[in-house]
């Protein structure tokens, strides 16, 4: 194994967004719904240590759920 094989990074996945006051955070409950401003299809990104890099889709398949990268994101100049 390389190296690189031992690195750590933290990879997140963003579905949308949305604004939430921080009393209607601190009254949520566990299983508590959080409406997003996207929809079922629309893009999502995937975030390597806090930085895009790939536009892609959530696929599920049962009750597993993955991200499939439709497209890399190109580093800024």
């Amino acid at each position: 194994m390389s190296i690189l094989g031992e690195v750590t990074v933290a990879v997140s996945v963003v579905l949308g967004s949305t604004q939430v006051p921080i009393r209607q955070v601190l009254k949520m409950g566990r299983g508590a719904m959080i409406p997003l401003d996207c929809g079922t299809d629309d893009p999502s990104e995937l975030h390597v240590n806090g930085i895009a890099v790939a536009h892609g889709r959530i696929l599920l398949a049962g009750e597993r759920m993955s991200f499939e990268v439709t497209a890399m994101l190109g580093q800024a100049s």
